[in-house]
């Protein structure tokens, strides 16, 4: 009899304690309390009566702890599945993408525009962001994500200095994420990446100017589209970045580069080419010759004006 009495005051808790009446989202803070978390699920809709949750909870949950986050719950999800939920720490994954090639003002604005993050930041110092996608939690301060995007990149940039070639130009951190980031906005091709930095390797080694379009828009938009076409006056401007009235690198990134941009620009083709330009597709052809380069640039020129874009 008792045994039946147990049994029946079991399935009437479980049955009291319900299913979740809506959907919902709740934040379980850090060191909260199981009578804690029914208070908030019961305010959020995740479980229809708090007290009945923690009768539920004390006669068919499990020792384990409730884990801290930010959790949805579907209506109908049973007070059995909400518990399991909370205890096996299932949290709501939310995401933040950094696309390879964007500038830090782009990142910046990004986490700004974010709902789900707090707090206030200056912008990154270009090329410390590692472009991926990041996973963030509701409530969680810009700074640490900024702190974890630029931790990525501390990482991937040692794994890919230890794997340098002896043929690799830059000498230090800001040389080769500099080297990457003209390399990442030069081209959208994977495939082509070792060979546009073996092309400016190889005039980099003779001292040539590397004329790389990005780097005479960085210092008008900080690397956002300029969104018309560059100015004879900005070509010939003379300042810190731009490689076409200057020979070298310019003195920072132009861009936060991807793992492979960094690696091709630490591990350049070995190639004869020294010059390149679009050919139509997204892509390049290379020259080792100037001649074989203008007529390149012409075929190029031709396709633009067969698109309308030239006179």
């Amino acid at each position: 009899m008792r045994i039946v009495l147990t049994l029946f005051l079991a399935l009437l808790l479980a049955a009291c304690a319900g299913g979740a009446p809506r959907d919902a989202d709740f934040v379980i803070p850090e060191g909260a309390s199981m009578t804690r978390a029914a208070e908030i699920m019961e305010e959020a809709g995740a479980v229809e009566d708090a007290g009945a949750f923690l009768r539920h909870a004390r006669l068919f949950g499990s020792d384990e702890p409730i884990k801290p986050g930010e959790y949805e719950v579907k209506a109908g999800t049973s007070a059995g599945d909400v518990l399991a939920l909370l205890q096996a720490g299932r949290t709501r994954q939310r995401f933040v993408t950094i696309p390879e090639g964007w500038p830090s003002i782009l990142v910046w604005e990004r986490l700004m525009a974010n709902p789900h993050l707090t707090g206030e930041i200056p912008v990154p110092a270009e090329g410390s962001i590692l472009p991926d996608t990041y996973a963030i939690a509701k409530g969680e301060p810009r700074a640490a994500v900024v702190a974890r995007m630029q931790a990525a990149m501390d990482r991937a940039f040692a794994e890919a200095w230890a794997e340098r070639s002896s043929r690799a130009v830059p000498q230090d951190r800001n040389q080769a994420i500099t080297l990457a980031s003209i390399i990442e906005k030069e081209t959208s091709k994977a495939e082509e990446r070792r060979t546009v930095a073996g092309v400016y390797t190889n005039r980099l080694r003779i001292g040539m100017r590397l004329q790389a379009d990005p780097t005479i828009i960085y210092p008008i938009t900080q690397g956002k589209p300029l969104g018309r076409r560059i100015r004879r006056s900005e070509i010939a401007a003379v300042n810190g970045y731009n490689t076409y009235s200057m020979a070298g690198l310019p003195v920072g990134p132009i861009a936060n580069p991807g793992r492979e941009s960094i690696r091709a620009a630490l591990n350049p083709g070995e190639t004869e080419y020294i010059y390149f330009v679009a050919d139509g597709t997204g892509g390049h052809i290379f020259a080792r010759t100037l001649a074989e380069h203008n007529a390149n640039v012409e075929r190029w020129f031709a396709i633009r004006r067969a698109r309308g874009e030239m006179e």
